[in-house]
């Protein structure tokens, strides 16, 4: 089931196609080779001076073991998504390749990659949804992530499913409207708290 934003201004029909939904088919794998589509479509995400600071653990369940322990990190809330055929571990690297200093953009860098691979799905016909809600400490452990790089979001990716196999509260979220700060909340026509919008700022070409 797909639910389009209903925006205000004309945009790029993927966009508005993109949704966190969580009704996924837990039956029917993704394949491999969607996977590396997916990986490609974030590997070519723009980044400060081209430093690339995503990295993705894929749990696509050629490791049952693996993917098992990466659904046991998803904190209740999540549990949902346990039943994801594939699931995905963003990962940041916090420091520079050419001299160690910290990379305040890294994790900036990692949501672009994120959008990417999460625009593509939608693609393939998938269902993404990134979640904050998972064990920081435990996937770092589990998965032996070093020092130096930052566990971001869980992924889970797969086919649309049934909205009725929710349990009562994520599918009253799942038919709940999309909601959006209006433009005016969310930019500042040159100062901070001044809202930007179309009334407020003519444009700086006469008659257009």
């Amino acid at each position: 089931m797909e639910r389009p934003f209903p925006v205000d201004r004309p945009i790029l029909e993927i966009l508005s196609r993109r949704w966190s939904a969580r009704a996924i088919d837990p039956d029917r794998p993704v394949a491999r080779e969607t996977v590396a589509t997916l990986l490609e479509a974030a590997r070519v995400a723009p980044s400060c001076f081209n430093e690339q600071p995503w990295r993705f653990l894929v749990f696509d369940g050629a490791d049952r073991e693996a993917l098992d322990q990466a659904r046991s990190c998803l904190v209740g809330g999540n549990a949902w998504a346990r039943k994801a055929p594939l699931l995905l571990l963003s990962v940041a690297a916090e420091r520079w390749e050419k001299d160690d200093s910290p990379n305040r953009h890294a994790q900036h860098d990692v949501g672009l990659a994120s959008e990417n691979l999460a625009l593509q799905a939608i693609a393939e016909g998938l269902v993404v949804h990134v979640m904050a809600g998972f064990d920081f400490a435990r996937t770092r452990n589990l998965f032996e992530i070093p020092e130096g790089f930052t566990p971001m979001a869980m992924i889970a990716i797969g086919f649309p499913g049934k909205i009725e196999e929710l349990p009562p509260k994520h599918r009253d979220r799942e038919l709940a409207p999309r909601r959006r700060k209006p433009i005016s909340e969310i930019a500042f026509a040159s100062r901070w708290n001044r809202p930007y919008t179309i009334a407020s700022s003519p444009s700086p070409y006469p008659g257009k």
